[in-house]
C-alpha cells in the first residue's frame, strides 16, 4: 500500500500498521476511523450483512447511510462469515500479517466463535488484541448488552439534565458514549502499540464502556466523596446551576462565560455598572462566587437579555470575555471558520457521488492529513485482500461459491465493456 502523505508530502504518522478490524456501529469504527485517518491499513471485516450502520442516517443507496459514509473513510472493506470454519481459517491468515486486531463484541461471542485474544495470537503472537466491550469482565454486569443509550443512564447523564433542567431525564442528543470511548480506545490502541515496540510483547486491552463513560462523568462531579470520609455530596456546583445554559438576548441566544475576576470587573465596567460590581458581595471572589453561582447566573442573564447578539459579541470581544454564538446545525456546517480551515473534505464517491466529509483536525507540520478513501461498498475490497495475503484463485472461488465472502468491487462501466 503506497504511502499516505499531506498535501506537503508528509507521511502519515500509521502508515505501515494494519489494523483488522471487527467492530461494528459506532464505538469501534469511530476508534479505528481515528486510526486510519492517521493512516493505518485498517481492513473492516464485515458479516455477509454488512455492518447494521450502514443502514442509519440519510442515504441514496440502501447500504451507505450518512453515519457510515462519516465513520468508515479511509478504510477497506472485507467480507468474511466469521461463523464458517472457512472465514474464521482466513480471518486468521488475515492476522498473520496485522499489528492489530479490535473488536467490539461479548467475549461470549468471541468464545463461540473461536476468536479470543489466545486463538488470535497462536497465528501471530505479534498482534496486539483490543476488546470493547460493556463491562469490565471482573464485575457483575461482565456480558451484559451495552449501548450509548444505556450507558448514559447508568452514568448518570440524564439524572444530572434533569436535576438542572426542572424537566424529565433525557439522553443526550449525541451517540455521547460510542464517541468518548471510541477516543479512549484509539489512545489505548496507540499507548498498546508503544508498548510492545518497547517490550516486546504484544498486550491484550480491555475497554469496558461502563467505566470509561464512569471516569468521564465523574472526574466532574465526584466533588465531596472524593474524601473519605466524604465532605460532601457528589457534584461540581457550578456545572450543576440551572442558569448555566445559552443566554437569551434581545433576539437570539449566546453562550458567554464571565469567570475570572478580571471577567466581571471588566463586563460591569463595559456596560456602566461597575458600582454595582462593587456593591454586590457575590460576585467578589471566585470562591464567593463558587456559593452564588446560580444566582450570579441569573444577575447576568437578565442584563444580556437587554441588547442583540451582535451588539453583545462586539462589546465582549472588546473586552477580551468568552463568548460565542449559539449555532444550530446548519449554522454550525456552515460556520466560517470551518470553511476557512478547510475542515470539509468532499469527495467523488464511485457509487454515491459527490461526499461532504468531515476533515481530520489535527495539523502535522502545519499541513492537514488527507481523506485517501472513499467510505467503501459492502465487500469492495474483499478479493484485492485476499490476494495480497496469497490466496489462489481457486481459494477465492471457494470462499465465493460457499457464500464466505462476496466480491463487492466496484467497476466502472469500461472495466466491464466487451470489444
Amino acid at each position: 500500500m503506497s504511502p499516505t502523505t499531506t498535501g506537503q508530502d508528509i507521511q502519515a504518522p500509521l502508515d505501515g500498521l494494519r489494523i483488522v478490524d471487527l467492530t461494528t456501529m459506532v464505538l469501534g469504527p469511530y476508534a479505528t476511523q481515528i486510526l486510519a485517518d492517521y493512516g493505518a491499513d485498517v481492513i473492516k471485516i464485515e458479516s455477509p450483512q454488512g455492518d447494521l450502520m450502514r443502514k442509519g442516517g440519510a442515504k441514496k443507496s440502501a447500504d451507505m447511510g450518512a453515519l457510515y459514509l462519516q465513520l468508515n473513510r479511509n478504510k477497506r472493506s472485507v467480507v468474511l462469515d466469521l461463523k464458517q470454519v472457512l472465514g474464521r481459517k482466513i480471518l486468521l491468515r488475515l492476522c498473520e500479517t496485522a499489528d492489530i486486531l479490535v473488536h467490539n463484541n461479548r467475549p461470549a461471542a468471541m468464545q463461540r466463535l473461536k476468536l479470543t485474544d489466545k486463538d488470535v495470537r497462536a497465528a501471530n503472537p505479534r498482534l496486539i488484541y483490543v476488546s470493547l466491550i460493556g463491562y469490565g469482565e471482573n464485575g457483575p454486569y461482565a456480558g451484559k448488552p451495552a449501548y450509548d443509550d444505556l450507558i448514559q443512564g447508568i452514568c448518570a447523564v440524564p439524572a444530572v439534565s434533569a436535576r438542572i433542567g426542572g424537566h424529565a431525564p433525557e439522553y443526550v442528543p449525541l451517540t455521547l458514549v460510542d464517541r468518548i470511548v471510541g477516543i479512549n480506545a484509539a489512545h489505548a490502541t496507540l499507548a498498546a502499540l508503544l508498548y510492545r515496540n518497547r517490550t516486546g510483547e504484544a498486550p491484550s486491552v480491555e475497554l469496558p464502556m461502563f467505566e470509561t463513560m464512569a471516569q468521564f462523568v465523574l472526574g466532574d462531579h465526584l466533588g465531596g466523596r472524593s474524601f473519605n470520609p466524604p465532605i460532601g455530596e457528589p457534584g461540581y456546583s457550578r456545572l450543576l446551576t440551572a442558569n448555566r445554559r445559552p443566554y437569551a438576548t434581545s433576539d437570539g441566544h449566546l453562550c458567554v462565560l464571565v469567570y475570572t475576576d478580571r471577567h466581571w470587573k471588566s463586563f460591569f465596567t463595559a456596560i456602566g455598572r461597575a458600582e454595582q460590581y462593587a456593591l454586590d458581595s457575590r460576585l467578589s471572589d471566585q470562591a464567593t462566587r463558587g456559593r452564588h453561582y446560580n444566582e450570579i447566573y441569573g444577575v447576568l442573564a437578565d442584563i444580556l437579555r437587554t441588547r442583540t447578539s451582535a451588539e453583545w459579541i462586539d462589546l465582549l470581544g472588546r473586552c477580551d470575555i468568552p463568548c460565542a454564538p449559539m449555532n444550530d446545525l446548519d449554522a454550525l456546517i456552515d460556520d466560517p471558520h470551518l470553511a476557512s480551515v478547510k475542515f470539509f473534505e468532499t469527495k467523488s464517491h464511485p457509487t454515491e457521488g459527490q461526499i461532504c466529509y468531515t476533515g481530520i483536525p489535527s495539523r502535522w507540520n502545519g499541513s492537514a492529513l488527507k481523506i485517501s478513501r472513499h467510505a467503501p461498498r459492502l465487500g469492495e475490497h474483499s478479493l484485492s485482500v485476499f490476494r495480497e495475503a496469497g490466496l489462489s484463485a481457486d481459494e477465492i472461488d471457494a470462499l465465493l461459491a460457499g457464500g464466505t465472502t462476496i466480491d463487492g468491487e466496484v467497476r466502472t462501466e469500461a472495466d466491464t465493456s466487451v470489444d
